[in-house]
């Protein structure tokens, strides 16, 4: 399937405008379900325009679904800079907003990559973001934010963790370890010999994604 084109949008953040994109194949104002992707850490180099939150985007395309990825504060065309993880999830949720305001009949996935996938899981738990459909947390740099397992309380929706055993910036024993302490865990899925990156592995990804995403809740 060919891609959507990306339709350029703002998002009124807390610091400024954010800078967003929309990727609508049906360009429905009804569709079953949209995703907000989450990128990872702009310190290290994350923007909307990375590969793996382009390939989570596809997913979504491909099941003819909407995707809004955006840039946080700082980053590229928005507005303010870096707050160490706080004002970051005040843009997560004002892209959560955006969507539930654009697609009001629409079921709320979210899905992240690394710094991102801790961005979407606070996303899902924090209070008036209202029902989560489907979380999806590719890599994600959870054990360094946040506390014992028991602490966690991920929505009451189908949630994927998706990690590579030779991922060489998460510790993905440590990941593993800690997806499976959390009750109820959630969905694992360990790609042998795959790095952080997914270089060479996007197709897979993008796979194992689509196949949780097309699952019965």
């Amino acid at each position: 399937m060919t891609p959507p084109r990306p339709q350029p949008v703002t998002i009124a953040g807390s610091a400024g405008a954010l800078e967003a994109l929309i990727e609508d194949p049906a360009a429905s104002a009804s569709p079953a379900a949209c995703m907000v992707v989450c990128h990872p850490h702009p310190q290290h180099g994350g923007t909307m325009h990375n590969k793996v939150v382009t390939t989570l985007c596809r997913a979504a395309n491909d099941l003819g679904l909407p995707a809004l990825r955006f840039n946080y504060r700082g980053v590229g065309a928005s507005e303010g800079s870096f707050d160490d993880g706080r004002g970051e999830m005040q843009d997560a949720l004002a892209a959560v907003a955006t969507a539930r305001q654009r697609w009001p009949d629409a079921a709320l996935w979210l899905a992240g990559f690394s710094f991102g996938g801790h961005m979407a899981l606070r996303a899902s738990m924090a209070p008036g973001v209202g029902a989560v459909a489907r979380l999806v947390t590719i890599a994600p740099a959870i054990t360094r934010h946040f506390g014992a397992p028991q602490d966690i309380h991920p929505p009451a929706c189908p949630w994927l963790v998706v990690q590579g055993d030779a991922d060489e910036v998460v510790d993905a024993a440590e990941v593993i370890a800690w997806c499976r302490r959390i009750q109820p865990p959630p969905q694992l899925a360990v790609l042998p010999g795959v790095g952080h990156f997914f270089h060479g592995q996007l197709a897979a990804l993008k796979d194992t994604v689509t196949t949780f995403l097309t699952q019965s809740a």
